[in-house]
């Protein structure tokens, strides 16, 4: 009987979440969501120069954004080091490892002798068969696996497909560092023994450390993990993603008004697909997540993808979960009030402001005339409109619509309707500098719906500001 599903997590607590690593979260999360299984959350932060409490909350604020849940407690590394270091001396006990007693100044002398030949250094295990009682004075050892001196550990990756790695390369490196401090490699294998971890999903950028890793689990005669090693996201000209692509960290991607299921969904097309499916609920993510879908080369970023993509979730979006986001992502604190008291025309804006929005940010930005005070300050190009025919224009049509009894749809078409007609003009015409009014702006969704959303009065009280500032 196969065991159940556990795949992991295992972020270093350095900065920020990256994408890449929301990716790999999302790809582990996936897989064990579509097998019943579960994900685990481990924190390595064995490295306590660079780990800190902040990023640890930046990585676990990053994974609820994007919806990324786990199972049971986060697990800190660093909290299991006693564990790790039992194991290591059980290697040791076991004939599998043994202490090293080779000194700081004989490792250093080794690795300039090395780098004078042009070559690298490599352990020469000298310590491997020698005897403790030989140990000089006031040395502490590290611990260095035995590995095999011939032969070949294999690694068969889902991704990366069989993979031989000759033993001799390996050779017999530290698990447990002369502070008694255990390494990562070590580490790694016990934690993921130990949380049973059934398959590792992470970037390539690791696949060396599978030959080491399935080394010690060989030697500890533990089952080795089904891994998939994928390949990392590089930027749009093909290199390394870096700063100079844009943000690198999920908390970027927020900021920049993003919204999490756009970028779980983009995130599971960089690397993996599903026939030619592109865009894709939750539900269907897990429902045909797996590891043969997953692909051997690196994915390129596409911004323009990422942006038409979260397009469509912000058009499919509820507009109370819009106004909300808007408020809790983008809003400054010091506008909070007054978003809040102008809710509902901002709610009633959502479906046409919406539609041509492909971020949070560019829907903030297209209601910032509801959120205007009177009198609307016009931008250059609305301004334009506001010359004398336009001016007299917008005072025509203020009587008409003063007129108006039903403040409706139909009835505000037709007070245009017979003014373009007498005037002899195009409705975009007639309707220029009432836009402006209404907005300060030359782009906008129908000024009929803003007419609705703004009412009678309000929309009354724009149109005569402009004609009060004009002198009429």
């Amino acid at each position: 009987m196969s065991r159940p599903v556990v795949c992991r997590f295992a972020p270093s607590p350095t900065g920020y979440l990256h994408i890449g690593g929301a990716r790999t979260a999302l790809f582990n999360w996936l897989y064990a969501r579509a097998n019943d299984g579960r994900m685990v959350l481990r924190i390595e932060d064995t490295d306590r120069a660079r780990s800190t409490d902040a990023a640890i909350a930046a990585i676990i604020d990053g994974l609820n954004w994007l919806g990324l849940d786990w199972d049971g407690e986060a697990v800190s590394q660093y909290s299991r080091a006693d564990r790790h270091r039992d194991v290591a001396h059980g290697l040791v006990a076991a004939g599998k490892a043994y202490k090293c007693y080779m000194s700081g100044e004989e490792l250093a002398a080794a690795r300039e002798a090395a780098k004078a030949e042009g070559g690298v250094y490599r352990y020469d295990r000298s310590w491997r068969d020698r005897d403790p009682s030989e140990a000089p004075a006031g040395i502490e050892p590290v611990i260095r696996i035995k590995a095999p001196l011939d032969g070949e550990t294999i690694v068969d990756d889902k991704v990366q497909g069989r993979v031989a790695f000759a033993n001799k390369d390996l050779d017999d490196f530290v698990i447990l560092r002369s502070d008694g401090s255990p390494v990562y490699m070590l580490s790694v294998v016990v934690d993921d023994y130990d949380m049973g971890v059934t398959h590792i999903i992470r970037g390539d950028d690791h696949f060396t450390n599978a030959a080491r890793q399935t080394l010690l689990y060989n030697a500890l005669e533990w089952e080795v993990p089904v891994m998939a090693h994928i390949p990392l996201i590089h930027g749009s000209d093909g290199a390394k993603l870096s700063k100079r692509h844009g943000a690198l960290g999920v908390d970027g991607y927020r900021d920049m008004g993003y919204l999490p299921e756009a970028l779980r969904n983009y995130l599971a097309r960089l690397g993996w697909s599903h026939g030619d499916d592109e865009i894709f609920s939750t539900e269907q993510m897990i429902a045909w997540f797996d590891l043969d879908g997953l692909g051997k080369a690196p994915s390129r970023i596409d911004f323009k993808k990422l942006e038409n993509l979260n397009g469509h979730y912000i058009r499919e979006a509820d507009d109370e979960w819009l106004y909300d986001a808007i408020r809790d992502w983008i809003v400054p604190t010091e506008t909070r009030a007054k978003y809040q008291a102008r809710k509902e025309w901002l709610v009633a804006a959502m479906p046409a402001l919406k539609q041509r929005a492909k971020t949070l940010v560019d829907l903030y930005a297209s209601a910032a005339f509801l959120l205007a005070d009177r009198p609307l300050a016009l931008d250059e190009k609305a301004s334009e409109t506001m010359g004398a025919d336009g001016q007299a224009l917008l005072a025509e049509i203020l009587t008409g619509l003063e007129a108006v009894e039903d403040w409706s749809r139909e009835t505000l078409e037709a007070v245009f309707s017979d003014i373009a007609e007498k005037r002899d003009l195009k409705f975009g015409k007639v309707a220029q500098p009432v836009r402006a009014a209404l907005t300060g702006t030359t782009a906008s969704p129908s000024i009929f719906d803003i007419f609705l959303i703004l009412g009678c009065q309000e929309s009354l009280d724009r149109i005569r500001d402009c004609l009060s500032d004009a002198g009429l």
